[in-house]
């Protein structure tokens, strides 16, 4: 089950950023000042509630364990927490590094065997004239993490991913792509058809 909203995130990973306490001062440097003082007062407060902030003496407040158990724990592997981050909001590969304080090199793997398992979509999406991957969690995925908070973290293998599903997501990921393309409605249309009966064919 999901535990955060975007903006529950945005709180959080401000904390983070400043290594585990933040006040007043450090939300309206912040990107959070777009959201208005109500906004913010209501997100701080639902936290609180929900244990996941601590309100200091001086006003400020720090992150709980609780909260850092959710994506920020040794204890948790990788690969669920970047599922539990997809699970909040689609993200790029720099995103997810800067959230979850890892580098490239150390997800990476892991987050190949999400999207050959099907778990994971990934789409290129232009944002300010860029090209940007992102990788958007599946049905599947969530599944996947839900079963955690019953079943605990098992080891997540390459003997998981199915080459049906590894075609699926592909062929997936193909029509993401189409559809966000500039090519002409009609061309579209008749790529997206033919990519369907294949998948029928395929019997997937």
């Amino acid at each position: 089950m999901r535990k955060l909203g975007t903006i529950d995130l945005e709180i959080l990973d401000l904390a983070i950023k400043e290594n585990g306490t933040f006040n007043e001062n450090n939300l309206e440097k912040s990107e959070l000042k777009r959201l208005g003082v109500g906004k913010i007062l209501d997100t701080l407060a639902s936290l609180k509630d929900r244990k996941f902030l601590s309100l200091n003496n001086d006003g400020s407040f720090s992150i709980t364990d609780v909260a850092k158990e959710i994506l920020w724990s040794n204890n948790i592997p990788t690969w669920a927490k970047i599922l539990r981050l997809l699970q909040i909001k689609s993200s790029s590969s720099e995103q997810i590094s800067d959230i979850l304080r890892i580098t490239k090199d150390q997800y990476f793997e892991d987050l190949e065997k999400l999207r050959k398992n099907g778990f994971v979509l990934m789409s290129p999406q232009r944002i300010d004239e860029k090209i940007i991957k992102i990788y958007e969690i599946q049905p599947e995925g969530i599944e996947k993490i839900d079963k955690t908070d019953k079943e605990g973290f098992k080891t997540f293998t390459e003997a998981e991913s199915k080459p049906e599903i590894e075609i699926l997501s592909k062929i997936d990921e193909i029509v993401k792509e189409v559809k966000d393309s500039e090519i002409e409605q009609a061309k579209k249309d008749s790529i997206i058809y033919k990519l369907s009966q294949l998948k029928n064919k395929l019997e997937i």
